[in-house]
């Protein structure tokens, strides 16, 4: 099986690693980290995004800071699970700014939903106005959050010798 992109070595890997910590960090001073010059480096980065292993640069905030303190996950089971049912599932779900993950999983439900919101009222208002007008679920459980014990954007690159 052919490769579509160039396979990865130790300074793209740094490059990643760096990149996933700081992504404002300066070319010159990720240059200096991974022990290149500059032009160079920022060649490498040009090329890690145009393959894909780079897929947006983003800014992360602070869920408190912006009152939406509840975290929430939900188990989501259909009553169909048909190609065009999953689709509209999913169409319906990407739609709500509410929910901050969604994925379809394989066992005794069919999604999990992370949703992010201010207080149990919002969640109420959540669950009986916006999850429950999505036509074909069958059922939901919702877990709430106590403490959110880790929570990373990190990805685990691969080791390289």
């Amino acid at each position: 099986m052919k490769k579509s992109t160039e396979a990865l070595d130790r300074i793209d890997v740094k490059i990643l690693q760096i990149l996933q910590q700081d992504c404002r960090i300066s070319n010159v001073e990720l240059a200096n980290k991974v022990n290149l010059s500059p032009t160079p480096c920022l060649e490498r980065v040009k090329r890690l995004e145009k393959n894909g292993y780079i897929d947006k640069y983003v800014a992360h905030l602070n869920p408190k800071k912006l009152n939406v303190n509840l975290s929430a996950y939900i188990q989501v089971s259909l009553t169909n699970t048909s190609t065009k049912d999953l689709e509209e599932f999913n169409r319906q779900v990407r739609a709500l700014n509410e929910v901050v993950e969604c994925s379809m999983v394989a066992g005794g439900f069919d999604y999990l939903i992370k949703i992010r919101l201010q207080d149990m009222a919002e969640y109420r208002d959540f669950l009986g106005d916006k999850l429950a007008a999505i036509k074909g679920i069958s059922q939901t459980h919702t877990y709430v959050v106590m403490e959110e014990v880790k929570s990373t954007h990190l990805v685990k690159l691969p080791t390289l010798s």
